[in-house]
């Protein structure tokens, strides 16, 4: 049986790179993961007076993180982090405190960005939250994905052999990991 993983996309921008990433990810999985990219742009702001009664699109997020057997972030860099939009996410599906949907969960981490860096100060941004998150999250094959806007057709296919492969290595040990991680 496939493991259900949620891929949340940091980047809500109609010609996100993340999301071409992710999509390709999707098409490359391998029979024993089953990867869904979770919306997160219809979220509300995450505010601690609304946790007794939360908003339904917040309810139904953490809903579909906790359905999952593990989670792949994928982040853009904005100012050395992450989007805020993500980190909200990140926040409703962990509140109230004592009650987070992503505890446990098998994790990892890709960063796609234009910079020639990758992404690298949000992947380790997005990481010191994860161990606070109490999710295991595959240290290697570390995923940086930089100069990206030249790795995708004008159709958003990704046509780098360099990058599917190293894509390839990462969902063989992502799989892996999740066998080895998942409750």
């Amino acid at each position: 049986m496939a493991r259900y993983v949620a891929v949340v996309v940091g980047s809500l921008r109609k010609g996100s790179f993340n999301r071409m990433t992710a999509q390709a990810l999707m098409e490359m999985a391998p029979e024993s993961l089953k990867l869904e990219i979770v919306e997160i742009g219809n979220l509300p702001l995450y505010n601690q007076d609304h946790e007794a009664d939360p908003p339904s699109e917040s309810v139904a997020f953490k809903q579909r993180i906790a359905a999952a057997d593990a989670v792949i972030f994928m982040t853009p860099e904005y100012n050395r982090s992450v989007p805020g939009v993500l980190k909200n996410a990140i926040d409703i599906a962990s509140r109230p405190y004592g009650q987070s949907a992503w505890a446990k969960k098998p994790a990892a981490v890709i960063s796609v960005s234009p910079g020639s860096l990758g992404g690298f100060g949000a992947n380790h941004h997005l990481r010191q939250s994860l161990v606070f998150l109490d999710m295991p999250t595959l240290q290697q094959p570390e995923v940086y994905i930089g100069t990206c806007a030249t790795l995708f057709d004008e159709h958003g296919k990704l046509v780098s052999e360099g990058t599917r492969k190293l894509l390839t290595n990462f969902l063989g040990a992502f799989a892996n990991w999740v066998e080895r991680n998942a409750a």
